[in-house]
């Protein structure tokens, strides 16, 4: 367990409706060694998204401890938790979560930027470059096609040198040509970047490429292989 990068023991998530109290997560316990990909899978509403959410510190569970490099983050308020995801995490997610206002190169520096790297736009650029968006840089999310605008996320997640990338279905909104050359992208990026990878997919291929894969089912591990 002292390799591990991603640790959680225990964890639950109960929300109260007007009706009842629904359990989202059961008693999951994980353990994601340094340089391993994973893929989280399951039916829809079984929960995949939720775990990935309390494993980045986006959310605190109802129960259970999270470790990410040894910091306890169930043990912290948010603004520490922002400090953890700052040093140590990225983010692709499903919806782009890019800035209409800023141009490409402006998406990927800015976090660069607000950390206080001082070659945040170089680097910015060089990233681009890398998932073939060169041409690109100061164009406006509007003006990128939905694959454009995921290419600017990986250039975005990888630009900022995580230790952790979490994707939550870093394809959902592409056509399988399109989904397919980002998924690429994306394996090589880890590949090179030497991050560990965890990512939500209902995509059997896409999860194939991960070198373990855990299959959640009504809020519980129900496989890991």
């Amino acid at each position: 367990m002292n390799d591990s990068i991603l640790r959680a023991e225990n964890v639950s998530k109960r929300v109260q409706t007007a009706e009842q109290q629904l359990t989202i997560l059961d008693d999951v316990s994980l353990a994601v060694p340094t340089g391993q990909s994973v893929a989280i899978i399951g039916p829809s509403g079984a929960g995949k998204s939720t775990l990935l959410g309390l494993l980045a510190g986006l959310d605190s569970p109802s129960d259970g401890k999270i470790w990410l490099a040894q910091h306890e983050i169930t043990a912290m308020d948010e603004e520490r938790r922002a400090a953890v995801r700052a040093e140590l995490v990225g983010f692709v997610f499903q919806t782009f979560q890019l800035l209409g206002s800023l141009t490409a190169l402006e998406n990927v520096s800015l976090p660069m930027e607000l950390a206080g790297e001082s070659d945040a736009r170089g680097r910015a650029m060089t990233y681009l470059e890398k998932v073939g968006l060169a041409a690109r840089l100061q164009h406006y999310p509007k003006q990128l096609s939905g694959g454009e605008q995921q290419r600017v996320a990986l250039a975005r997640a990888f630009a900022c040198q995580p230790k952790i990338l979490f994707a939550d279905e870093p394809t959902g909104n592409l056509d399988q040509a399109t989904g397919l050359k980002v998924s690429d992208l994306l394996f090589e990026l880890n590949e090179q970047s030497d991050a560990t990878l965890v990512l939500v997919t209902h995509e059997q291929r896409l999860a194939e490429r991960c070198q373990r894969v855990i299959t959640i089912d009504d809020g519980r591990v129900v496989a890991d292989q």
